[in-house]
């Protein structure tokens, strides 16, 4: 029976825990119940060694002898800050608290593999380890910290030679995968400013400084960045989130914050995005005003190791069909499996869950994924650790 049979077989029980998940979300460190059911389902599976409070919530669990190489598969487990408004029976029992990424699916995949490899291990054919890593707090916890290097700092990857992981995606339908190498998500960073001048009365705007035509100028600036500041062979994002200013029609503040997210894939050019923001609300200086400003580095850009993104590519291929593997399309996106890759050789690939109308996006009330597409995740999962251990 070939892996994916295998897979097969376990759908119904993956599409029962990820249910269970997403009724109940947690949040970035506060993935009790969820670290829980992680933990109670790898015992009833048998022979793990298992560690809990890895990087406060995660939970590590090892398989296998230690005479070989080990390899690490991560899934993510927290929700986001969002009311579910996709009618499913099994919707959020949390008010304000949704699975709107899709980490409820990479948990309940990850436990799939659990079990078809440790049926493999049964075998005595496989030599090392997997490293089943359930992470926290993919989506930023407090302070700007998110799970991955936490965990990393607790040992969850110590002796690890190599990781690998996937991502659902709504727009993708089921049976193609996503499978790029190099850059694979951006590095994900912030700008936090405050334009300020004196402001005063709306009817006399010549007798002090007014912060929102001083900011006017500051977002133009700021638009502009990357087309006339950035070699432009490198791929790059500045974009505004936040322009907040004022609290009466005739009263001109003292004050407008500003806030945006930039991107980059490029070490480089991510430093250069940040000296040209301020530059840009230097500006507020220039034009009689002054200016506060906080930028914030956030997760680093992910890369997928070349080695490792063809072990998967291989493996997809010959489930889905190498004309299902997109390598190209890769995105804007950060993802804190980017530290993990840092660390060791890994790769991530994108897993086409799409429902039938394609239009459940990532981060949005509405979001779904179609569940056949879960023993597909697990299967290019689970066989690509077989042949690594077994070539090993």
């Amino acid at each position: 029976m070939s892996m994916m049979d295998k897979a097969q077989g376990l759908a119904a029980e993956m599409s029962r825990l990820r249910r269970e998940i997403h009724k109940y979300p947690e949040l970035a460190f506060q993935e009790v119940r969820t670290a829980a059911l992680v933990a109670d389902t790898l015992r009833e599976i048998g022979g793990i060694d298992i560690r809990t409070q890895v990087g406060k919530t995660g939970v590590v669990g090892d398989l296998g002898l230690g005479d070989g190489p080990t390899i690490g598969i991560r899934a993510d487990m927290d929700a986001l800050p969002l009311p579910e408004s996709t009618g499913l029976a099994f919707a959020s029992q949390t008010p304000g608290n949704m699975h709107a990424c899709g980490h409820d699916a990479h948990t309940a995949i990850l436990l799939g593999v659990a079990h078809l490899l440790k049926q493999e291990f049964a075998s005595g054919q496989l030599k090392g380890r997997v490293r089943f890593l359930f992470q926290p707090a993919e989506e930023l916890g407090g302070d700007g910290v998110s799970g991955a290097p936490l965990m990393m700092k607790d040992g969850a990857l110590d002796g690890v030679d190599h990781v690998i992981a996937l991502h659902v995606s709504s727009r993708t339908p089921v049976g193609q995968i996503g499978m790029v190498r190099g850059p694979n998500s951006a590095a994900a960073d912030g700008f936090f400013g405050v334009v300020t001048a004196t402001g005063g009365h709306g009817a006399y705007p010549h007798l002090g400084g007014d912060p929102i035509a001083i900011a006017a100028s500051v977002v133009q600036a700021l638009n502009a960045i990357v087309s006339r500041k950035l070699d432009p062979m490198y791929p790059a994002v500045c974009s505004l989130g936040v322009i907040r200013g004022g609290a009466a029609f005739n009263v001109i503040p003292a004050e407008v914050e500003l806030a945006g997210t930039l991107r980059s894939f490029n070490p480089e050019i991510r430093e250069q995005l940040f000296v040209e923001v301020e530059k840009a609300f230097g500006l507020a200086k220039a034009m009689g005003g002054d200016y506060r400003l906080e930028l914030q580095r956030g997760y680093p850009a992910g890369y997928n190791d070349p080695t490792v993104s063809q072990w998967l590519d291989d493996v997809a291929s010959d489930f889905v069909g190498s004309q299902n593997v997109d390598r190209q399309t890769v995105g804007m996106a950060g993802e804190d499996f980017a530290y993990m890759q840092h660390t060791v050789p890994g790769a991530m690939f994108n897993l086409g869950a799409a429902v039938g109308d394609m239009n459940r996006p990532h981060h949005t009330p509405v979001f779904d994924i179609d569940e056949r597409a879960m023993p597909i995740g697990a299967a290019i999962l689970a066989e690509t650790v077989r042949r690594y251990l077994r070539n090993a």
